[in-house]
């Protein structure tokens, strides 16, 4: 019986870093994915683990480089981490490294920010995703895993399909939020991969949070359009997000009318709205 494909590694590693320039410290938690593919099927199929490194082995690895690494930026880290297995064993044909950050966000007082103190921000999680063969190719992706956010008006929905089935009524004034995933794929470096990231995020919620929307679809359509425009170095921007509702409650019963002033929020079932937008 054929083996078709087989591929395995290490989830879930974490690590923080810190990285020391003088007084100043900058700090980097990662969630770490990291999986190989390569000469490993007779460990499938021949119970034969002779060229097989240890998952455990994997994890240390990430240690290591973390300890070697302490000041690059995520899509770095990721990089310098795919091309330290393909050194180091000559039976891996192919790396796919992920990462999750859990960000830190320096704490400032009286206005001073402070030097090794910081807060959580766990409102969205910055991603990377890179890709690497020995024949030279690789990819490089960035995003954002549930970046959650809304604008309580400037937002409707309507002319859309209307048959038997249809309950929903038009609106030109309702609550849209969504906790979105969306990855942006690099075709150049960019001079600080942080910083523009940033730059990503920022214009893609300007865009949401200024202009009236028509249908999420609309939105993310305007918002990707404007980040390609913004940041030349990246060639095509994927988003997907889901409808977080919030319901008018008829208060009716009580003798009171709800002018889109009382919603009761819920996330299922919910609309999931996805596209990609890239260059031509």
């Amino acid at each position: 019986m054929p083996l078709i494909k087989n591929r395995y590694g290490k989830g879930r590693v974490r690590v923080m870093r810190i990285h020391r320039d003088g007084e100043r410290q900058e700090v980097s938690q990662l969630n770490i994915k990291a999986m190989v593919e390569g000469d490993f099927a007779r460990t499938y199929t021949d119970a034969d683990n002779i060229m097989t490194v240890s998952t455990d082995t994997i994890k240390n690895i990430v240690n290591v480089v973390a300890r070697e690494n302490t000041g690059l930026c995520a899509e770095e880290f990721c990089q310098v981490l795919a091309r330290k297995y393909l050194d180091t064993y000559q039976q891996i044909s192919s790396v796919a490294i992920t990462s999750h950050e859990t960000k830190w966000s320096r704490l400032s007082f009286d206005g001073k920010p402070h030097p090794h103190s910081f807060v959580l921000d766990g409102n969205g999680r910055p991603t990377v995703e890179a890709t690497m063969t020995r024949d030279g190719s690789s990819t490089l992706s960035s995003g954002v895993d549930g970046l959650a956010f809304m604008k309580s008006t400037q937002s409707g929905w309507e002319n859309y399909v209307k048959d038997r089935y249809t309950t929903i009524p038009e609106t030109a004034d309702r609550i849209c939020a969504t906790s979105m995933v969306a990855s942006w794929a690099w075709s150049a470096k960019p001079e600080s991969y942080p910083a523009t990231n940033a730059k990503i995020l920022d214009t893609m919620l300007r865009v949401f949070s200024t202009t009236y929307s028509r249908s999420v679809q609309d939105s993310l359509y305007r918002m990707g359009e404007a980040a390609l425009a913004a940041v030349p170095e990246i060639s095509e921007i994927s988003m997907a997000c889901p409808n977080m509702h919030f319901i008018p409650i008829n208060l009716s019963a009580f003798g009171l009318d709800n002018n889109n002033d009382v919603f009761l929020p819920t996330d299922e079932p919910h609309g999931q709205i996805e596209c990609t937008v890239g260059r031509k």
